[in-house]
């Protein structure tokens, strides 16, 4: 079970969009969640991995590196 606040907005125009189509908010939100969820984790794995980066735990390496090192250079 979630039960999420919205800004009145919001609800306002998920419930016209629901009135309007003939399907539930519950719906819409689902849908919503679904469509982003993997964004959302992929946002957050990047900025951990940049975090690791900052503080040196992690480096970078170029393509040309990657290239060379895997023999793969023109």
């Amino acid at each position: 079970m979630l039960a999420i606040r919205l800004p009145s907005d919001i609800e306002e125009r998920l419930e016209a969009l629901a009135k309007a189509t003939g399907r539930t908010k519950t719906y819409y939100a689902r849908e919503a969640i679904l469509e982003h969820l993997e964004d959302l984790e992929d946002i957050y794995l990047a900025e951990q991995a940049l975090e690791r980066l900052r503080r040196g735990e992690e480096t970078t390496h170029s393509l040309d590196e990657v290239e060379r090192n895997l023999g793969l250079a023109n």
